[in-house]
């Protein structure tokens, strides 16, 4: 398997970052357009938007946490040579729990079911983890 085909699924969760950002600036000139926003906080303050642009904001803010993780384990997979069918599926598991996350938070937000889908990316996270431990163990 060539290694660098781990970094499709890296790439892929790049892409639901920058979805993200794109849904936040159309629910921002929204809005604006609607004239929902407190204009002497907006810069400084969250509050100062509607809570349609708050829940998008946070999901935002969530692409930069646990996926940040995702990126390094990654780039140690692919870096020590660990690149195998198991880390590549493991790999694309959690970008999949990262897009369902992203659509519960994004649409319903149920709480109790956002939690379950982000402990499956979580769980997935502890296995590349391990996986990188193991084959600095062994090589």
């Amino acid at each position: 398997m060539a290694p660098k085909l781990i970094l499709f699924p890296l790439l892929a969760q790049i892409g639901l970052t920058l979805w993200v950002y794109v849904h936040l600036a159309i629910a921002k000139r929204h809005a604006l357009a609607l004239d929902q926003v407190d204009h002497s906080r907006r810069a400084l303050h969250a509050d100062a938007w509607p809570d349609s642009v708050l829940q998008i904001s946070n999901n935002l803010r969530n692409q930069f946490e646990a996926p940040v993780l995702f990126y390094v384990l990654v780039l140690v997979i692919w870096a020590i040579g660990a690149v195998n069918p198991f880390s590549m599926a493991v790999a694309w598991g959690f970008v999949l729990s990262r897009c369902v996350h992203a659509h519960e938070h994004l649409r319903r937000n149920y709480v109790p079911r956002r939690r379950a889908i982000f402990m499956v990316g979580w769980g997935l996270l502890v296995v590349l983890l391990l996986q990188c431990l193991w084959s600095l163990s062994v090589s």
